[in-house]
């Protein structure tokens, strides 16, 4: 069983915004534990509960906004998790782990691909296990409003979303 080291690990999201460009944010508190089979990775499990209001774009006005009722609506859904049922092996270091994510009270199935990037002692001596990962959702899935269409053409905000992970994860039972 390991446990998710928050200060060495990024959940991240960015999105289109304006038919030009990319918005990028992070959450800043969150928490996990996987359960890890190497011997069988179909095996594995993972739990990800991530505070919504920990949202930071980098823009304090956009953060409230993403982290209010248009969007995230905090106030009333403090946590978004992501829990799997699944992983199958995809290649190499390459695995595809399969969840359920939670946001707004609406679960929905996601498909997270993912890349083992280390395993080993760190300078604490604890056992750490390192993954990147990234899943596309669709915000309209969760009830993730707050958009307009644009006098030339296109929206204000794509429907798109990209998740990236950064996992540090250090082992519980050493």
């Amino acid at each position: 069983m390991y446990a998710i080291t928050p200060v060495h690990s990024t959940v991240a999201f960015s999105v289109r915004y304006g038919m030009v460009t990319n918005v990028r944010g992070i959450f800043t508190a969150f928490e996990g534990i996987l359960k890890l089979d190497g011997g069988c990775p179909s095996r594995s499990e993972a739990y990800l509960s991530v505070q919504a209001c920990s949202v930071g774009t980098g823009y304090p006005e956009r953060d409230v906004h993403v982290a209010g009722p248009d969007f995230l609506d905090a106030a009333t859904f403090p946590l978004m998790s992501f829990r799997s049922y699944g992983v199958r092996h995809a290649g190499d270091d390459r695995f595809r782990m399969s969840g359920h994510l939670l946001i707004k009270g609406i679960e929905r199935p996601v498909h997270v691909d993912l890349g083992f990037s280390a395993g080993r002692r760190d300078t604490g001596r604890h056992n750490g296990v390192g993954f990147t990962g990234r899943a596309t959702l669709q915000r309209s899935d969760w009830g993730l409003g707050g958009n307009r269409a644009l006098a030339t053409g296109g929206v204000l905000i794509s429907d798109k979303v990209r998740l990236t992970f950064d996992i540090r994860a250090v082992r519980l039972d050493q």
